[in-house]
């Protein structure tokens, strides 16, 4: 049970990371950091995810 526990929070930290990153780059104030902030998602996994419909 714990195996599943870890799961679930290491999924829930990854997605609220994932937001984070993704707020930091719409509110990016440069293009120059924005470019920045999405090379660095691009490398560690955290790209934008696409919206839903």
């Amino acid at each position: 049970m714990s195996n599943l526990a870890a799961r679930l929070r290491a999924r829930r930290a990854h997605t609220r990371t994932r937001r984070a990153v993704s707020k930091a780059i719409d509110t990016a104030t440069t293009t120059t950091m924005r470019d920045e902030l999405i090379t660095l998602a691009q490398t560690h996994g955290y790209q934008k995810s696409k919206p839903r419909v």
